[in-house]
């Protein structure tokens, strides 16, 4: 049964406001266009590319005719190439016009979101599917609306990838920044110097890069080839999407400084501490062969890459090896600089000349642009903070606004989920609400501003079971959402108008996508022995006792001991973190002394984790036999006990491999378990006076181990 002429007009008036990105409005029209086993797809010559990909979600075929009843039309209009595009919805065709193929590509997606969630899953229109007539014109409001993925420190297969853009595409996101150098990986071929992938895109096991994030006990990683990249470039391509190479330079290259030594600084380095690690990350700037090496790598990257722009990196560079370099000081000396810093300019002046004399330009992160004398042909992006951003701005950069607080996609969404928190803890909302002139930017500035950038820096998904999305779709989505709609329509309509949007249209589309978006978490009230729990967003409320197996919430729930119960939402493939009543988190802080085999760091002595305030350090790495001994004043009674080497939400700087005992009396100790990402959960069943962490591994890869503030929970 088809629906009627009112029915149409209502669902395309509903749905074209709810369009992600925002469309402009919908002129309406009489009549509707009605699909069905008539409905074809015709194009011009260069958009065919675009009419396969189309058919692939319309289910219908495709014809080289421009003619036809129920046909769907794709045309290259003349005029200057931009992303703006022409819909029109007429009774017996539907044309897509704009001047260049990432216009039509961007009218495809407008088409996409008027039609059921279901054409995300490449299953066809569901019969009976008819459109309002109309006409819309709509083009983004920024030229740069991009993410950034590291796929250094986390190895993702091309397939994963495909998958990623494809998602990106949807939302109208028109650059992908690739970061395929740092410390821990080299994932692209340099085919005059194939040792950089071989033998660089691998840590671990045999190779001469040292795991530092996760994957010990492996030989862990892969490397894109050049065939394999070119091929990628064009799926990205036919999607409207940039992808735009980084090396990060001159700082985060121990990888390379691991397959060749010979790249660093003129002096012995520290290796007691790292147990036999060379753990400098920087190029010696004064070493003239340096550059030769750099300029064949950067060729291959400018003659495999279309992108304009090739991102040299410039951020945190740790210019104390510079300091120390007898070398490095003597080039200061010649070039009368007083500031190392320096010498990072003059290090990028170099890069720049080798990326201008290819016809291309550079793309640098906000450090490099600090002194005000790199080139103004640049890109900078600016991440550390808004006021990085400011300063690039007023000093006339083409600058990218991707400030950590509000656009670092791998910061936790609240404060007990998993992720970063070193910048800020943020969600949906927060990247959506991001407002240049309340921040502070002026008219002079704003013509800088080239647009927006998310980043998913990838540290904690090496321990999220890379191999598979659902990690990296829960943090990205719906933040993606939000960055999309913020880089192409603007913030206007607030909040509340997009989040009702968002979870009434779009929460239906990334279902049909596939994504393991998040949910926002329900609301929960426990008062007088009762939990109330609350949604609003249509999603149904699961709760766990002890972590147990999930039952649906119908009602209120009667709890005597509220601490053992977990409440979250699901919606689709939609999840929410998992809430629960204050005393389920509650902590205790019984005195307690720290004593190690390894020595404490003066400026983070145990004391600070004994205390429970803050993290700790020793003054080396771990090495085999190692211990860190958790000595109570008096025996504690606890029902669980956590302890943590390493960072809090990172697998990095603990003790990689190891086990925990247990004593009750403080003399006699008995095996509790091995550690897991260098900590363990103990839940003991009697009062306890010491634990002691016992170290079965040779390093971690860095210079010290990281002692948390234990995380005791009482008995209630």
């Amino acid at each position: 049964m088809k629906p009627s002429l009112l029915t149409a007009f209502l669902v395309l008036l509903t749905v074209s406001a709810a369009a992600q990105p925002a469309p402009g409005r919908m002129t309406p029209r009489k009549g509707v266009f009605e699909f069905g086993p008539a409905t074809a797809l015709a194009a011009d010559e260069a958009l065919l590319p675009l009419a396969r990909y189309a058919a692939e979600y319309l289910g219908c075929p495709t014809e080289h005719s421009m003619t036809g009843t129920g046909a769907v039309v794709l045309t290259l209009d003349p005029g200057e190439p931009s992303e703006e595009y022409l819909l029109e919805i007429e009774p017996d065709h539907i044309r897509i016009g704009a001047t260049s193929p990432g216009g039509v590509f961007n009218g495809l997606q407008a088409l996409f979101r008027l039609l059921p969630p279901e054409v995300y899953a490449r299953r066809g229109i569901p019969e009976g599917t008819a459109l309002a007539c109309g006409t819309l014109c709509d083009k983004p409001m920024y030229g740069y609306r991009g993410m950034m993925l590291d796929v250094a420190r986390t190895w993702m297969e091309i397939p994963l990838l495909k998958r990623f853009i494809d998602l990106l595409s949807y939302h109208n996101i028109n650059k992908l920044h690739l970061h395929l150098a740092d410390d821990e990986g080299w994932r692209i071929e340099i085919k005059s110097h194939p040792e950089l992938a071989q033998v660089g895109g691998f840590r671990g096991g045999d190779s001469p890069v040292v795991p530092v994030y996760g994957k010990w006990s492996e030989k862990y990683g892969g490397y894109y080839t050049q065939e394999q990249m070119l091929e990628l470039i064009g799926y990205a391509a036919l999607r409207n999407i940039e992808i735009i190479p980084e090396i990060d330079l001159p700082g985060h290259s121990r990888c390379i400084g691991s397959l060749h030594p010979e790249i660093r600084c003129n002096y012995p380095p520290d290796t007691v501490a790292t147990a036999g690690t060379d753990y400098r990350s920087a190029w010696c700037v004064a070493r003239e062969e340096n550059y030769a090496l750099l300029d064949d790598i950067l060729g291959e990257i400018c003659e495999l890459f279309p992108s304009e722009y090739i991102h040299i990196g410039g951020d945190e560079v740790e210019v104390a090896q510079w300091e120390r370099c007898p070398d490095c000081r003597a080039m200061m000396k010649r070039r009368a600089h007083t500031d190392p810093h320096r010498l990072q300019d003059y290090f990028m002046e170099r890069l720049t000349a080798m990326l201008t004399a290819r016809g291309k330009r550079p793309a640098v992160w906000n450090e490099a642009a600090a002194s005000g004398t790199f080139t103004r042909r640049s890109r900078v992006h600016g991440w550390q903070n808004v006021d990085a951003c400011l300063r690039t701005t007023a000093k006339g950069y083409r600058t990218v606004i991707m400030p950590s607080e509000c656009f670092y996609f791998d910061m936790r969404q609240t404060p007990r989920e998993e992720g970063h928190s070193w910048a800020s803890i943020f969600d949906a909302r927060k990247t959506y609400g991001f407002d240049l002139r309340a921040r502070g930017f002026t008219d002079k500035q704003l013509r800088h501003v080239e647009g927006f950038e998310a980043a998913f820096w990838s540290e904690i998904y090496t321990s999220h079971e890379p191999e598979k999305p659902d990690y990296i779709d829960y943090m990205c989505f719906p933040r993606v959402c939000a960055l999309a709609r913020l880089a192409w329509s603007g913030n206007a309509e607030g909040w509340e108008s997009y989040y009702r949007e968002l979870v009434s249209e779009h929460y239906d589309r990334l279902a049909a996508m596939g994504v393991g978006f998040r949910l926002f978490p329900p609301q929960l009230h426990y008062k007088n022995g009762l939990f109330t729990a609350a949604t609003d967003d249509g999603s149904e409320i699961f709760y766990t006792m002890d972590d147990g197996r999930p039952k649906r919430y119908t009602g209120p729930l009667r709890a005597v001991r509220p601490h053992r119960y977990r409440f979250f939402t699901r919606y689709k493939t939609g999840r929410s973190p998992a809430v629960a009543d204050n005393s389920y988190y509650r902590v205790i802080g019984p005195a307690l002394t720290i004593t190690s085999s390894m020595a404490e760091n003066p400026q983070l002595p145990f004391s600070r984790a004994a205390a429970y305030k803050n993290v700790s350090r020793t003054r080396r790495a771990c090495r085999r036999g190692d211990w860190l001994l958790y000595t109570f004043d008096k025996p504690m009674e606890c029902r669980e006990i956590f302890l943590q080497t390493g960072h809090q939400q990172l697998p990095k700087t603990q003790i990689t491999a190891g086990y925990a005992e247990v004593s009750y009396n403080g003399k006699d100790f008995e095996h509790a378990g091995k550690l897991e990402n260098g900590s363990i959960l103990l839940r003991p069943g009697r009062k306890i006076k010491a634990v002691r962490l016992v170290a079965t591994c040779h390093g971690n890869g860095t210079p010290f181990v990281t002692i948390q503030p234990p995380l005791i929970k009482p008995v209630l």
